[in-house]
């Protein structure tokens, strides 16, 4: 992830043999990639495929959202098995594996969310690494998953005895509630409400109170999902204070901003996420952090609902399922408007897609990085190509996109996924050819 440089690359059995400059090797399929650039597959740490939630299921299942990741390409998705209230974590990890084997075009891991915290739950944890999960969701928000400060304690405690980690949703859940409560009373139920309702300051409490709990269990933790300043300086203060704290952020907070709460009638409502869309000056504070080495992972939290689900909540904000897509355009996105407007460096697109999300999750060195001995995993783009981000070419099962409109320039034009071309011309041609990857622990 340090350096940029011209070889070739020599791939057998779904495995890079040799990375080098001028190799021969007779019999050997050639493609010609001069002028293109090689990415390790890029890796989606933040995804939600198949989830129920608001009394309806994303738009995208493990097959849809697969083919979008791959296209986009993303060779590895990491969801989140989601334990519902009275489940076990073995039950949780079983519905994920139906709703997701078989059905994948990208390869797939899991990481598990803990909804129900008791001893039972407790002794499963080790269950969990031996499956191959090695990190964990928490959340401080939404009353089907919320865990509650004490609970957050002892579970990261505890999750750090076995050098695990969790990634944490941070949003101060009493306060949304007042706030809506006050929006409702004053008849303000529009989906430009719902920004109101979950200000930046809330989610810079959550951080800072997750920095307590994390301090007192003496244990790393993640900020998921990171959107402003505010959040942002909370966790640079733990930090300094001598504290681990891994970061990710979403292309959704690099590129809008609140204005999209300003569309006309029930359009914002295709920005209704949490937490939502922030400020044109936070977008420059994440850009500078991706810079600086300061967030480690760009993901998408995909969590796709088409207009016609978000209909929902047309009278009601609050029922309006929570999310966007974004496996999908993520890569490109990142090269058009990171890369090539001068944000950050090639290098640091790779890192933050590729290597510290491999390091991050224990996949590396078999994923995130192209040299000797790691999996196939290859991305190719084609830095002069133009598109255009549009709803009626993406592959999601899905009516609109969030960055509709949007120009290209750098397109995906390959994709190998252990040595399989799956991609070519920006085109699937080989679908469901993903597996499931156990992961290690974390080597960041």
């Amino acid at each position: 992830g340090n350096r940029s440089w011209k070889a070739d690359v020599l791939m057998e059995d779904g495995i890079i043999y040799k990375v080098g400059e001028n190799l021969q090797q007779e019999e050997a399929k050639v493609y010609d990639v001069t002028g293109k650039l090689l990415f390790p597959g890029f890796i989606d740490g933040h995804t939600h495929l198949d989830l129920e939630v608001s009394n309806t299921v994303t738009a995208d299942d493990f097959e849809t959202g697969t083919k979008a990741a791959v296209v986009g390409g993303t060779t590895l998705v990491i969801d989140f098995a989601t334990q519902n209230k009275g489940e076990t974590l073995k039950e949780a990890l079983q519905n994920w594996h139906k709703k997701a084997d078989g059905k994948c075009s990208c390869d797939y891991a899991f990481h598990m969310a803990i909804s129900d915290w008791n001893d039972y739950v407790r002794g499963e944890i080790q269950d969990m690494i031996r499956e191959g999960i090695t990190s964990f969701k928490l959340y401080m928000t939404y009353p089907a998953m919320i865990l509650n400060d004490g609970e957050l304690y002892e579970v990261i405690k505890e999750l750090n005895k076995y050098d695990c980690f969790a990634g944490v949703h941070c949003e101060n859940a009493d306060l949304i509630d007042a706030l809506i409560r006050e929006a409702r009373k004053a008849g303000k139920l529009g989906p430009d409400t719902h920004p109101k309702v979950r200000p930046p300051q809330l989610e810079a409490e959550a951080v800072h109170r997750l920095m307590t709990i994390a301090a007192q269990a003496e244990a790393p933790v993640m900020v998921v999902h990171l959107t402003c300043e505010e959040a942002y300086e909370e966790l640079i203060a733990a930090r300094a204070k001598g504290q681990t704290v891994y970061a990710e952020t979403c292309p959704q907070y690099l590129l809008l901003d609140d204005s999209v709460y300003g569309k006309d009638g029930f359009e914002a409502a295709k920005y209704v996420c949490s937490p939502p869309i922030r400020k044109k000056k936070d977008q420059e504070v994440l850009w500078k952090a991706i810079r600086e080495g300061q967030i480690q992972t760009v993901a998408t939290d995909q969590c796709s609902f088409t207009m016609k689900q978000k209909e929902m909540g047309r009278e009601d904000f609050t029922k309006i399922p929570n999310g966007m897509p974004g496996v999908e355009t993520r890569g490109p996105l990142m090269f058009t408007y990171g890369v090539r407007e001068g944000r950050i460096s090639q290098e640091q697109m790779c890192k933050v897609l590729s290597e510290n999300p491999a390091k991050l999750y224990g996949v590396y060195p078999r994923k995130g990085v192209i040299q000797s001995g790691s999996d196939a995993d290859i991305v190719i783009i084609d830095p002069e190509k133009e598109g255009v981000i549009s709803a009626a070419t993406q592959m999601y099962n899905m009516d609109y996109s969030p960055f509709e409109g949007f120009s290209l320039r750098g397109c995906i034009e390959k994709v190998f996924l252990r040595g399989r071309l799956v991609v070519d011309g920006g085109r699937l041609v080989e679908e469901k050819t993903g597996t499931y990857i156990a992961r290690e622990k974390r080597q960041l």
